[in-house]
């Protein structure tokens, strides 16, 4: 009867001791949960970077994780699954890349061009392509695996592009782009040619680099001295 009491117990709030028990346990096991998650990227992350290995064995993962086989089981059904986070942490610290380079600039236009001359960077500076590589090679599989996963994941690059032309278009910079369209093709152009110079094991030339950006920003409408 005593426990029956103690269990029925609340607090000012509303919410039983009891079930607050459980919250503070289900807190625990989330926070190592998550740690155990970061730790299985993060160790991903490094063995393809360093090694330049598109698909490292789990055995490898976990062991450069300092984790257990049933840890990686725990969270992910499939490498396929860890690598699509793997992906997904190397296109946010892309856009956070991207986001840094574009709030250097001022005007739009020089928005848009900061940010088709990051992407283009991976594939020009040789430590960045090392880098970028493995993932370049991937991605491909990776989409047509989990399209829509990597959909949303890429769309947090291609937002900021059509934020900039939005405001461009606001500005009268452009006259007739239309941000979300127009931000897509101009993404896949500037993806695109970064991915298959990795993908051939090639480091871009800034000529080249510099033709693209003008064409993008003539495409989009940019006058000749701007572009």
């Amino acid at each position: 009867m005593q426990n029956d009491v103690l269990e029925d117990q609340a607090t000012p709030g509303g919410t039983s001791l009891a079930s607050q028990q459980v919250e503070r346990t289900l807190a625990r096991r989330r926070e190592a949960y998550t740690e155990e998650i970061q730790r299985l990227v993060d160790a991903s992350f490094a063995l393809i970077r360093d090694s330049g290995q598109l698909e490292p064995r789990v055995g490898e993962i976990v062991k450069a994780a300092g984790l257990s086989n049933q840890a990686f089981y725990r969270h992910f059904r499939s490498k396929d699954e860890l690598l699509l986070t793997v992906l997904d942490h190397g296109v946010g610290q892309l856009r956070e890349y991207l986001a840094r380079r574009m709030a250097k600039v001022s005007s739009p236009l020089a928005k848009i061009r900061s940010f088709v001359e990051g992407v283009l960077e991976q594939a020009l500076q040789p430590e960045a392509a090392r880098a970028t590589r493995p993932f370049a090679g991937s991605r491909a599989r990776l989409a047509e695996l989990f399209p829509r996963q990597v959909a949303a994941s890429e769309q947090q690059l291609s937002a900021l592009l059509a934020q900039a032309i939005e405001n461009a278009v606001a500005s009268g910079d452009l006259l007739h782009a239309d941000p979300g369209p127009d931000a897509e093709v101009v993404y896949d152009l500037a993806m695109g040619w970064m991915q298959r110079k990795l993908c051939a094991g090639e480091v871009g030339t800034r000529d080249e680099a510099a033709q693209l950006v003008r064409f993008a920003l003539r495409g989009l409408g940019a006058s000749g001295e701007e572009a």
